[in-house]
C-alpha cells in the first residue's frame, strides 16, 4: 500500500509555490488525465474491495440471521450508522470541506502570507469533534424513543435499542472519518480515503462470526462500532503527514491573511448537512412504512438496495475523484474547465450506472440466489428480493445523477438552498407515493416510490443548473443521456431472455450479464455516444502500444 500511496498521490501541494495572479491558475493546479485516470483505478479498486467485503457483511448477516425479527431490529438500529455516513462521509461534510481545503490550497498557491490550511483545521476540527460527541451521547440516551419513532410496528424494540446503543458510537467515529477523507481528497490523497470501507466491513465481519453465535445480532451492532473506529485509524496518519509537510512548508503564521470562516461558514455547512439528511429520510421513509408489513420486509428491502447500489457507487467513484479538481478549477475562476468535467463525468457515470441497472434486472434472481441464499435465507425470501430489486434498481439513474450534480452545486464552496428544496419535492414524492402504493404492491412498493422520488430530485437539480454554481449545457447532456437509455433497454430484454433460458444460477448470471455488456456497448456504439469515446481511444491506444512492443520483441 505504501508504493501505490506514493505513486498516485503524488500531487503538487507539498511545497508552497511562488506567489501567483488570480487571473493565472496556479501552475499543475489542474492534474493531468493520467492522474485522474490512475486515482480513479485505484478508489476503483478499492471501492470494489469495499462493496464486495459489504456483500458478505450481508451475506454473514442473512446466514445466521435471516430475514426475519433480528435482522428487522438490526436494521432499524444500522438506520444510524446509514445516516451518518451520508452526513458525515459521502455528502454532507465532504461537499462543505472538499472546497473549502481546495480553496485554501489555491489561496495558499497564490501566496497567502497565513496558511488558510493551518487555519482551516484549527477551526473547524476541534468544533467537528465536540459536535459528534454530542450528538453521539444524545443518540444514545435518546435510544427506546428513536427506536419507536423509527420503527413503532417492530415486534422486538428491546433489540433494537441495544443495537441502537452501540451504533451510535459511529457517529463520533464518522465524523472524524468524514473529515480525514475531504482533507486527504482535497490534497489528492486518495488510497486512504478509497480504502475505509474495507477496514469497517471486515470490523462488522469479524464481529458477527466470532461474536454471533453467542451474543445474536448485537455483534454486528458491535462491529460497527469497532469498524468505525477502523474507519479513523487507518487514514489518521496519511492525513498527520500531510498535514505535517503543509506545516513546516506554509508561510509565517504569525502574518495576515484569510481566515477560516471566509473559506467554510456556518450557512454552508447548514445547507450541505441539511441537504444530506433531507435525502436520507428517504430510508427512513421505507423503514416507516415497512415496519407494518409482514416480518422480513424491511430486510428484502434492504439486501435488494444493498445489490443494486453497487453500479451507482461505480459509477460516482469518477465524481469522487474529480470533485476536489472542479472546487480548484472554480476556486481559480476557470469555469470552463470546471463545465467540461462535470459533463463528461455525468455521461460516464451514466453510462457505468445504466450497464449496471441492465445487469441487475436481467439477472437479478440469479444474483440474489447466488449472493444470500443460504442458512437461514430462504428461496422464499430470493424470490422477494429479486422482485424488490428489479424495482428498486429503476431509480438508479437518479440516485447517480443527484449525486453527480450535488457535488456541482457545493464545489464552489457557497451555500445554495437549491438542492435542498430539489431534495424536499423528491422525498414528497417519495413519502406520497409510498403511502398509496405500499397497499397496492407492499415492498415493492416502496421500492417504487424511491425510485420515483430521487428521479424527481435529479429531474429537479439537472434543471436548475446554471451561473450560481456549474452552468452545465442542460441540453447537451439529457441529449448524451438517451443514448445509454436506449442501450439499457435493449441490454436487458437480451440479457433477461438469455439469462432465463439457463438453470444453474452461476452460468445464467455468466450468459445474462455477458449478453448484457456485448448489447450495451454495441448500442452506444451504434449511436456514438461521446461518453465512450475516451474509453474506445484507451483500449485503443493499449492494444497499439502492447502491439509495437511484441513487435519489437519479435
Amino acid at each position: 500500500m505504501t508504493s501505490t500511496t506514493h505513486s498516485v498521490d503524488a500531487g503538487p501541494v507539498g511545497k508552497v509555490p511562488a506567489p501567483a495572479s488570480e487571473a493565472e491558475p496556479v501552475r499543475g493546479s489542474d492534474p493531468s488525465n493520467g492522474f485522474l485516470a490512475k486515482a480513479a483505478l485505484v478508489t476503483a479498486v478499492l471501492t470494489v474491495a469495499g462493496s464486495v467485503l459489504g456483500l458478505v457483511r450481508d451475506q454473514a448477516l442473512a446466514h445466521f440471521f435471516g430475514a426475519g425479527s433480528e435482522t428487522d431490529a438490526f436494521l432499524v438500529a444500522w438506520t444510524v450508522p446509514e445516516v451518518a455516513t451520508t452526513l458525515l462521509i459521502e455528502d454532507g461534510l465532504a461537499f462543505a470541506l472538499v472546497p473549502a481545503f481546495s480553496m485554501a490550497l489555491a489561496r495558499r498557491g497564490q501566496g497567502a502570507r497565513r496558511d488558510p490550511v493551518r487555519a482551516l483545521v484549527a477551526a473547524t476540527l476541534p468544533r467537528l469533534m465536540l459536535a459528534s460527541g454530542v450528538v453521539a451521547l444524545i443518540l444514545m440516551a435518546g435510544a427506546p424513543a428513536l427506536v419507536e419513532i423509527l420503527a413503532p410496528g417492530l415486534p422486538d424494540p428491546r433489540l433494537a435499542v441495544d443495537c441502537t446503543l452501540l451504533t451510535a458510537t459511529c457517529v463520533f467515529t464518522f465524523g472524524l472519518a468524514g473529515y480525514c477523507s475531504a482533507a486527504l481528497r482535497a490534497h489528492r490523497r486518495f488510497v486512504a480515503p478509497a480504502g475505509i470501507y474495507v477496514f469497517y466491513n471486515i470490523g462488522i465481519i469479524t464481529a458477527v462470526f466470532v461474536l454471533a453465535p453467542r451474543y445474536g445480532v448485537r455483534a454486528a451492532a458491535l462491529g460497527v462500532a469497532v469498524g468505525g473506529v477502523l474507519m479513523v485509524l487507518v487514514q489518521a496518519p496519511s492525513l498527520w503527514r500531510q498535514l505535517t509537510r503543509d506545516t513546516a512548508d506554509a508561510p509565517n503564521e504569525q502574518a495576515t491573511g484569510p481566515s477560516a470562516p471566509a473559506l467554510m461558514g456556518s450557512t454552508l455547512i447548514a445547507t450541505v448537512l441539511l441537504f444530506a439528511l433531507c435525502r436520507q429520510s428517504q430510508v427512513l421513509i421505507e423503514r416507516f412504512l415497512a415496519s407494518s408489513l409482514p416480518s422480513g420486509a424491511i430486510s428484502h428491502l434492504n439486501y435488494a438496495q444493498k445489490v443494486a447500489q453497487v453500479p451507482m457507487i461505480l459509477s460516482l467513484m469518477l465524481c469522487t475523484v474529480t470533485l476536489p479538481v472542479v472546487a480548484r478549477a472554480l476556486a481559480e475562476g476557470d469555469v470552463k474547465r470546471a463545465r467540461s468535467r462535470v459533463e463528461r463525468d455525468l455521461g460516464l457515470a451514466g453510462c457505468v450506472v445504466l450497464l449496471g441497472t441492465a445487469v441487475v434486472i436481467a439477472c437479478a434472481p440469479q444474483l440474489i440466489q447466488l449472493l444470500f441464499q443460504r442458512g437461514a435465507f430462504t428461496a422464499d425470501d430470493t424470490v422477494a428480493t429479486a422482485a424488490v430489486m428489479r424495482v428498486y434498481a429503476l431509480g438508479l439513474l437518479g440516485h447517480t445523477l443527484v449525486g453527480a450534480l450535488v457535488r456541482s452545486y457545493f464545489s464552489g464552496g457557497r451555500a445554495t438552498w437549491f438542492p435542498l428544496g430539489a431534495m424536499a419535492v423528491g422525498v414528497s414524492a417519495t413519502a406520497a407515493i409510498g403511502g398509496w402504493a405500499v397497499d397496492l404492491w407492499g415492498v415493492r412498493g416502496i421500492a417504487l416510490a424511491n425510485a420515483a422520488g430521487i428521479s424527481v430530485t435529479a429531474f429537479v437539480l439537472l434543471c436548475g443548473m446554471g451561473p450560481r454554481n456549474v452552468p452545465i449545457r442542460v441540453r447537451r447532456v439529457l441529449g448524451e443521456l438517451v443514448k445509454p437509455v436506449a442501450a439499457m433497454v435493449c441490454a436487458t430484454g437480451f440479457g433477461g431472455a438469455f439469462a432465463s433460458r439457463v438453470e444453474s444460477p452461476f452460468l445464467a448470471f455468466a450468459v445474462g450479464s455477458s449478453t448484457v455488456a456485448a448489447v450495451f456497448v454495441l448500442v452506444l456504439w451504434a449511436l456514438k455516444a461521446q461518453a465512450i469515446e475516451p474509453v474506445v481511444r484507451s483500449v485503443t491506444t493499449a492494444v497499439t502500444s502492447a502491439t509495437r512492443k511484441l513487435t519489437h520483441v519479435r
